[in-house]
């Protein structure tokens, strides 16, 4: 979808998405190859998990439909994650992986609401909240090295055991810290998660040879 730039909220709205159940989304295949894995994936959040700047297209009050799957602000546009997000969040907690967000959004409220609101749909148990897939969550304004720096306090996990998943190159600052950044255009995908590992193991000679 085009980004919005300075144009009026009237002239375009996001698109409603809706998240597929994760067992019909594989695995990644880095997840069954039994090469390492880093401790901890974080993922931004506008154009990452979800398709849409949270607080720019979104105008709360938000309510949850359809089960959670996706939510509907006050003039009824629904919004909701990238279809593989509910899949890959789902195999990162089976994996054992520890999952963080870093956001700069100005809408930091508004972010957490919506990962309260929106429900991943488990393979192995009931819809939980998205939210409870996360063990460490960075929403504010600021520096993505803010972020992390955080991020690597709360947990004690080093900075060259993390993979982060963004849109915006400009985060790339983040491996100065010895973060491994992957740079996605679509959102979060299988795919985009195994690219990630590849360059996250090349990048700590975690190969075999």
């Amino acid at each position: 979808m085009p980004r919005r730039g300075a144009q009026s909220l009237a002239d375009e709205s996001a698109p409603t998405i809706t998240t597929k159940l994760p067992e019909k989304v594989a695995w990644p295949s880095t997840f069954t190859d039994g090469l390492p894995l880093p401790q901890i994936m974080v993922f931004d959040l506008d154009y990452t998990l979800w398709p849409f700047w949270v607080d720019t297209h979104v105008t709360p009050p938000i309510k949850a439909v359809e089960g959670g799957q996706k939510v509907k602000d006050r003039y009824g546009e629904g919004y909701g994650f990238y279809p593989e997000v509910g899949g890959v969040l789902d195999a990162l907690r089976q994996k054992g992986i520890k999952v963080g967000a870093a956001s700069r959004t100005s809408a930091p409220d508004l972010a957490n609401e919506m990962l309260r609101a929106l429900k991943i749909p488990s393979s192995t148990a009931s819809s939980q909240r998205a939210v409870d897939y996360f063990d460490n969550l960075q929403i504010y304004p600021g520096s993505k090295t803010t972020h992390f720096k955080r991020i690597q306090r709360d947990s004690g996990i080093e900075y060259e055991e993390m993979l982060f998943f963004d849109d915006e190159s400009r985060n790339k600052n983040v491996e100065g810290l010895g973060v491994v950044m992957q740079l996605i255009r679509d959102g979060v995908t299988r795919d985009e998660i195994d690219a990630g590992v590849r360059s996250w193991r090349k990048r700590n000679n975690r190969i075999p040879n």
